[in-house]
């Protein structure tokens, strides 16, 4: 039973065979398809070196390069107080701006000058005493010795009993009166050095008060010492203000300084770009400051700019921040000044520095979106095709990268980023569609 189902499949499946035959063997045979490299559109750029200048940013607010705030030095009321004393308000340098009430240091002045002449004179006396003194003790001197003369003679004459014993006696009390005479003009004369040291003692006292009572005096009267732009006016006219009470205050406008905080690793190339890869030596730092080129924006910007100089660097780094506190100085912050066109560089304004040093030796640098996972490039091969490369990465800078090592003059790189960036990968330069 079960072999006759068997033999009735076999002849359909005959049938069914011969048929396959037939259509494989009258069928054509497939064709081959030769497969095409893939191809991308891509911008490149050969690489060539180029002098860079160093550029590195920081930012700071704005301050006086100079302050003033005066107080006083003496006690008194205030007399005199200028019109334009007033917050804001520019005065030229010189300008008498307050006065203290001189009378008292008026008077004090007059009775000092008094009391020097006073002693003047008396030392003055003293001189014409010491020359009278000397002259009469020439002449005491003078008798004394005729005195002492004579009492020779009256002594022999009395030996050979010529003249009473009573003359004798009266020639020795002459001669004694005189010698003592002699002894005090000299005692007198010994003191004359003394009695000059204390008065020149007291004179040098009462100069020293003189400078005093001409300092308190000039001291009332308050001048600024430079062009400035007035702060704070702490006194009224008419106020009676003790020493040491602050009378006002003042910014200088003839320049002003931004401490501007530069990233650490970006000044040692400042550095280096401008003592022109040359170790420094003491002294030098100032005028190698001197080549690095300063300009200031105002933050948020409106366009406006000032040039400036790096006149030093401070001692002590920011350790938070990793920066570099450099001082930049501008000179004439107020010149050209015409609110609201341009503005002034005043006290407190918010500034972007750019510090940019002399360019420096040759180097090879691509656009920083060239460089993949920090340390690869892509490059279109003298045959067209994708190449990956590894390099060395310099630093950046203001969208550019700076290679080390890894790429040569006449590298063509590859600037757009392609996924998947498979090696052999065909790329047609944008620029001229090849």
């Amino acid at each position: 039973m079960k072999r006759a189902r068997i033999l009735r499949l076999l002849p359909p499946l005959a049938v069914g065979a011969g048929i396959a035959a037939w259509l494989i063997a009258g069928s054509e045979p497939p064709e081959r398809v030769t497969r095409e490299v893939r191809s991308v559109t891509a911008r490149t750029q050969i690489v060539a070196p180029r002098q860079i200048r160093p550029v590195a940013r920081g930012f700071g607010t704005v301050r006086p390069a100079r302050s003033w705030e005066a107080v006083a030095e003496v006690a008194g009321a205030v007399t005199y107080r200028h019109p334009d004393l007033e917050t804001g308000k520019l005065v030229s340098e010189g300008t008498r701006v307050l006065e203290i009430d001189p009378t008292r240091y008026r008077i004090a002045l007059r009775q000092t000058q008094a009391d020097l002449a006073a002693l003047r004179a008396e030392k003055s006396q003293i001189e014409m005493e010491a020359e009278n003194t000397r002259r009469i003790l020439e002449i005491e001197r003078e008798r004394r010795a005729l005195a002492e003369s004579d009492l020779d003679r009256v002594r022999a004459l009395a030996a050979r009993g010529a003249v009473p014993q009573s003359r004798l006696d009266d020639q020795e009390r002459a001669t004694l009166q005189l010698r003592r005479g002699v002894q005090e003009l000299e005692n007198t004369l010994s003191l004359i050095p003394v009695q000059r040291a204390r008065l020149d003692a007291q004179v040098a006292r009462a100069e020293a008060g003189l400078s005093r009572a001409r300092r308190d005096l000039e001291k009332t009267r308050i001048e600024t010492p430079f062009d400035l732009r007035v702060g704070q006016v702490h006194v009224e006219r008419h106020q009676f203000v003790p020493a040491g009470a602050p009378l006002v205050s003042g910014d200088g406008i003839d320049r002003a300084e931004v401490t501007a905080h530069v990233p650490f690793e970006a000044f040692p190339r400042l550095i280096g770009a401008a003592a022109h890869g040359s170790e420094l030596e003491a002294g030098e730092l100032n005028q190698v400051l001197g080549r690095i080129e300063a300009e200031l924006r105002l933050v948020p910007g409106n366009g406006q700019s000032w040039k400036g100089r790096v006149i030093r660097v401070e001692n002590a780094l920011d350790p938070q921040a990793r920066s570099v506190p450099v001082v930049v100085a501008v000179e004439a912050p107020y010149g050209d000044a015409n609110p609201p066109l341009r503005l002034p560089l005043v006290p407190n304004m918010y500034v972007e520095v750019t510090l940019t040093g002399p360019p420096g030796p040759p180097q090879i640098a691509v656009p920083a979106g060239a460089v993949h996972e920090g340390d690869t490039v892509y490059l279109r091969d003298g045959d067209g095709l994708l190449a990956l490369r590894q390099i060395t990465l310099g630093w950046r800078q203001g969208g550019m990268a700076v290679i080390e090592a890894g790429l040569d003059e006449g590298d063509e790189v590859v600037l757009d980023d392609i996924v998947p960036a498979i090696p052999g990968l065909r790329v047609i330069a944008a620029e001229n569609g090849s």
